[in-house]
């Protein structure tokens, strides 16, 4: 003989409770999986948001870089190219030893000569 289905059976209010119990436990952990995963997500895209804005800022100091080495570049290949046209100090002390001893000023004029050539005849007459 089949048993019959006794609504207000013990066993089966006890199990159906016991179910939504559980139903509701699962429904509970799934909203607040739901919840972390929304936070992680939320985070995810922030991070990315600021580390796009960092990437970008690094990649304009990076060109600002290159361009002021350029520059440096530049700036010192004209510095050693022109370094050659300076004189040394010891070339200058030289040409400045040659300078005092030659003493363009202190040279005697050909009128000069010919005076002291005049008081020289005078003297000797």
């Amino acid at each position: 003989m089949a048993k019959e289905f006794d609504p207000n059976s013990t066993d089966i209010t006890t199990f159906l409770s016991d179910i939504g119990v559980r139903l509701r436990d699962i429904e509970e952990k799934q909203n607040l999986i739901k919840d972390r995963v929304l936070l992680i997500s939320d985070n995810l895209v922030f991070e990315k948001e600021e580390t796009s804005k960092e990437l970008t800022n690094l990649k304009a100091k990076i060109f600002q870089l290159e361009e002021e080495i350029k520059k440096l570049k530049l700036t010192l290949e004209r510095v050693i190219d022109d370094s050659g046209n300076f004189v040394r100090k010891n070339e200058f002390q030289i040409l400045q030893r040659q300078f005092e001893m030659f003493q363009p000023l202190k040279l005697a004029t050909i009128e000069d000569v010919k005076n002291l050539v005049k008081e020289a005849l005078k003297k000797q007459k």
